[in-house]
Order: C-alpha cells, then structure tokens, then sequence
C-alpha cells in the first residue's frame, strides 16, 4: 500500500503473456493481484508475441473488481525490456500498472517514471528487489518514483546472488531489507511464492512468517495456494473495527495524534489502519 493507493495486496498470481485466454480466469482465482508474465517465463523467441498480446489484453476497458493489473516487463537493462517499454509508451490504453525486475539502482525506476509522464501514462510501478546491488540500493530504490506501490521479494534471483540456500531462516536479513525499505516510503512488501505446491502447510507456515516480519503479501505459483494466503494476510474482524475507529477519530481530530482507549496513537498508524480497511473492502466484492 502506498499513503496514496491503499489497496488489498494479500496475493498475487502470474498468467502467461502468451496465453491471452488464461488472463479471465486469473481474474476469478481470488488473488488481490494478476500480473500478465512476459519475463522469466516467455523464452525468448516468444517476447514479441506475448508483448503484442499481453497489451492487446488492457485495449479493452478493465471490470472495476478490486483486482489490480500488472504488467511485468523485462529488465530495462535489457534489449526485451527496452522493447516492452517502448511498446507501452506507444499504446493509447497502457497497463495500469507495471512490474520491474532485477532493478539494481533508482536510475532504472526514474528513468521509467519519466519516460511514462512524457507520455502521459498514469502508470503505477512495483519494483522486484532480487539483486545484490538492488537490496542494497532497496532503501532509495523505494523512495525514488512516487508511481511506487510496492515492492516485491524475489527469493529464488537472491538466493542465487547471495550463494545461499533459498530458505526462510538464510533469506531472513534480505527479506526485512526490503521490509524496511517498503516500510520507510509507505509501500506494500509483497514476498516471493512457495514453490512446492505439494507442501501446503510447509507454505502457511512461511507465509505467516513473512506476515510476522512485515509483508503485505506472498505470491503463489497455482491457484490452489492463493485461498491460504489470503487468509494468513486477511486481519482479524477486531482489528478491521479498531482501524476503522482509529481512521474516524483521525478524521474526526484532524491532528498528528488521538488518544483511543487510553492510548495515544499518532498519524503514521494511519497507513496500515487504511491497508486493513482495504482488505475489508476487498474481502466483501469476492
């Protein structure tokens, strides 16, 4: 969430750029998030293809049904992303939102950010933290572009770079990097899938893990998972009636700070007292 555009962001599921037909029913899987694929998962003989066909999916105006659209282009470093790019400033009906990975330096979202205002593109940005440079720079990177909603963990990119096994307990200081960072600059911290789909409790627990550490969300590989997630990520209905109140008493204040029960809350509370009202909102139109 960003202080901007609160929204659900509990789940998240992939749909092939060139399996237009597959998109509809990503939209129905129940995940808060769909994001059209035309990195990792398209070889590369294939990128154009899926790039005419992806875009070809937001010609047509989107049903207003709390899911959010996202389009994950290639690396800006790379030829493939430079193409995606391109073809998105010439659409007349661009993605309402975009997935960047293995960004290394703010420069790249910058870049990306002005790129779209020239064009008048009211596109929002999620940036992937899976590289060394870019945890380091996660800090920067998120506070770089206010087009940022989120950003996302890639465990598998960074266990690679790191040389470490992709693990919960040996991914635990780059996963509360980018919580900081996201944390820091208002913005969702959304975590990698869980791979295994035939270890559904080992994936609760990882995902009530991440919850604990600070994310907003996990992705998942298989609609199957998504129901699970969105349960670990869904609060409690106390805690939907207390943000609520809190959210009122602000309005109702109109200072940096109320006293609830005794206890004195200031503004920055807000930001997460809006997050779970969304996921509120979310909850009753599925």
């Amino acid at each position: 969430m960003s202080a901007n555009n609160p929204r659900s962001r509990r789940s998240f599921i992939f749909t092939p750029g060139l399996r237009p037909d597959m998109f509809p029913k990503a939209l129905k899987s129940g995940a808060d998030m769909v994001c059209v694929e035309l990195e990792d998962g398209i070889a590369p003989k294939d990128k154009a293809q899926a790039r005419t066909k992806a875009l070809a999916l937001f010609a047509q105006p989107q049903a207003d049904d709390g899911v959010e659209r996202i389009l994950r282009i290639n690396s800006m470093r790379e030829r493939f992303g430079i193409e995606d790019v391109q073809a998105i400033l010439a659409s007349a009906t661009p993605p309402p939102a975009l997935m960047m990975p293995k960004v290394r330096t703010p420069d790249e979202v910058v870049m990306l950010d002005q790129l779209l205002s020239e064009a008048g593109h009211a596109t929002r940005l999620h940036v992937i933290i899976e590289t060394n440079e870019g945890l380091e720079a996660a800090f920067a990177i998120a506070k770089c572009s206010s087009r940022i909603d989120g950003l996302f963990f890639g465990g598998v990119d960074m266990a690679a770079e790191l040389r470490c096994v992709n693990a919960f307990e040996t991914m635990i200081y780059a996963r509360s990097r980018v919580v900081h960072a996201a944390a820091a600059a208002g913005l969702d911290a959304v975590d990698v899938p869980f791979l295994d789909l035939d270890d559904p409790a080992g994936m609760r627990i990882e995902a009530e893990k991440v919850r604990d550490l600070g994310f907003s969300g996990k992705g998942s590989v298989h609609p199957k998972q998504i129901a699970a997630l969105n349960e670990v990520f869904t609060p409690s209905e106390e805690k939907i009636a207390r943000a609520r109140r809190v959210i009122a008493e602000f309005e109702a204040a109109d200072t940096g700070l109320v006293v609830i029960d005794g206890k004195l809350i200031e503004k920055p509370v807000l930001r997460d007292m809006y997050r779970i009202v969304a996921i509120a909102d979310r909850i009753r139109t599925v």
